[in-house]
């Protein structure tokens, strides 16, 4: 029997903990396993490590692997003391509490082309950075016992190298662009940002290249550096420049592998670095696919016949909007914002035009996304549609009306984990480019674009934005 060497990728991302392990020439797919995180918008990061170990069992563990990788939820905040304890519960990029605090660094450092220009971002109540001021602010207890700073898959990958040393913490590209204070451009940490948002200026996990080792496992495996889940969904997919990814999960994100830096003074379009080396520009919405979960919820149906209404329905439900803004938002940055339901007649409030909206306010978010893109100089190749979201019918068929451009969808997969896994291969290689696995099969989606439901939703939006204003 031919031996083959096996390689590890990890997804630990907001609701769940991936596994797989597949063939590190060829990628295929050997075995995997998953286990669920725990709900809200801040964790004890104790719980990704359990779910890390209940998804390796379900795998088959990782003795026989040569190389392990870990893509992860971005930003966030991890603080660990200076015995690498971690100081309070993690905060994920989800959690809002932190919107005031991004709107007072913005101001402070002369607004969002200041920003821009220093680090490629505008904050955001995502961003690590605004989560260190509100620490700094409402727990300085906690804030003085902080030794050192990381994200979700810098802990993880730490934690799987057995090493108690702050100094040998790591991260990558992708994921050190999402803080606020390292610059995708310079390839610097701006430590005296740092400084302004917490008052201190503790370690920083050092900043590896696309294919350099973190260190091993305690079984000899080689670490990977890791990524952010977009970028390491980007690297499974084999995105390349002009690509462009829409992932409908519990964030949407809409973003494309690119040559340069991108600097939006608006903060729409945040200046990422993708996990190869090159960039990715990203636009985020806090409201994806739980707005199919929520419309759902309402109408009593499961999803296969939220997506039978909604195709039921005409295009633009006959006039009925919603503006999904269920969770507060991100993009436009409207942290306290409610959805808005507009165009209720008596001939629009039947279930089928409900779903209908429900799936054209979540695309349209999506289609805003992309117009900032191109707006930055992307000229989109193709559109690449994933996630949990994009298993809707509905969603798939509506979708290219309302973007504008026709949409691939791949088979179903684990991509982040899958890009995880080829950067760990990478790594274990030692190759100037990622290893070249073969692509699953994708389905294409075609439809005429749909200018008018755009419009009538950025009038529901403007609206929307001005009763929070």
């Amino acid at each position: 029997m031919t031996h083959r060497t096996l390689v590890a990728g990890v997804d630990s991302s907001t609701q769940s903990c991936k596994v797989v392990v597949r063939d590190a020439a060829t990628g295929e797919l050997v075995r995997s396993g998953r286990a669920s995180h725990p709900d809200g918008t801040e964790v004890d990061p104790a719980a990704w490590w359990a779910a890390l170990e209940t998804a390796t069992a379900e795998a088959g563990g990782l003795d026989d692997v040569a190389a392990v990788s870990v893509g992860g939820q971005q930003h966030g905040m991890v603080c660990l003391d200076d015995e690498g304890r971690v100081v309070r519960p993690a905060l994920l990029w989800n959690d809002t509490r932190s919107a005031g605090a991004a709107g007072a660094l913005v101001e402070e450092l002369g607004g969002g082309q200041a920003w821009a220009d220093a680090v490629g971002v505008v904050p955001v109540a995502s961003f690590t950075i605004t989560k260190l001021r509100w620490l700094a602010e409402h727990e300085p207890e906690r804030a003085a016992s902080t030794a050192a700073v990381c994200l979700p898959h810098d802990w993880l990958t730490w934690r799987l190298s057995g090493s108690g040393d702050l100094a040998s913490l790591t991260t990558d590209r992708s994921d050190a662009s999402g803080t606020g204070y390292w610059s995708a451009e310079s390839g610097d940490y701006r430590p005296d940002l740092l400084e302004r948002a917490f008052g201190a200026r503790p370690t920083l996990p050092t900043v590896l290249g696309p294919s350099d080792v973190a260190g091993k496992t305690s079984s000899g495996a080689v670490l990977g550096a890791g990524a952010g889940d977009n970028a390491a969904a980007a690297l499974g997919l084999g995105a390349g420049e002009g690509d462009v990814v829409v992932s409908i999960g519990t964030s949407g994100v809409v973003t494309a592998v690119a040559t340069s830096g991108v600097r939006d003074a608006t903060g729409t379009v945040a200046g990422f670095a993708d996990a190869t080396g090159r960039f990715l520009p990203l636009v985020c919405t806090l409201n994806a696919a739980r707005v199919l979960d929520a419309a759902a919820r309402m109408l009593g149906v499961d999803h296969a016949r939220l997506s039978d209404l909604a195709l039921s329905a005409p295009p633009g439900a006959d006039g009925l909007v919603m503006v999904p803004y269920l969770e507060g938002e991100r993009t436009p940055n409207l942290p306290d914002a409610t959805g808005r339901l507009l165009g209720l007649t008596l001939g629009t409030t039947t279930p089928a035009h409900l779903a209908r909206a429900a799936v054209e306010g979540l695309l349209c978010g999506l289609a805003d996304g992309l117009d900032a893109l191109v707006a930055t100089g992307v000229t989109p190749r193709r559109v690449i549609m994933i996630g949990g979201g994009a298993a809707s019918e509905a969603v798939r068929r509506i979708a290219p009306g309302i973007l504008g451009v026709p949409v691939e969808v791949p088979e179903p997969g684990e991509y982040v984990a899958d890009g995880a896994a080829r950067q760990a291969a990478w790594a274990l290689g030692g190759t100037t480019e990622a290893p070249g696995w073969t692509a699953g099969q994708s389905r294409r989606y075609e439809a005429d674009p749909q200018p008018d439901i755009r419009a009538s939703y950025a009038d529901a939006r403007a609206e929307a934005a001005a009763a929070h204003a």
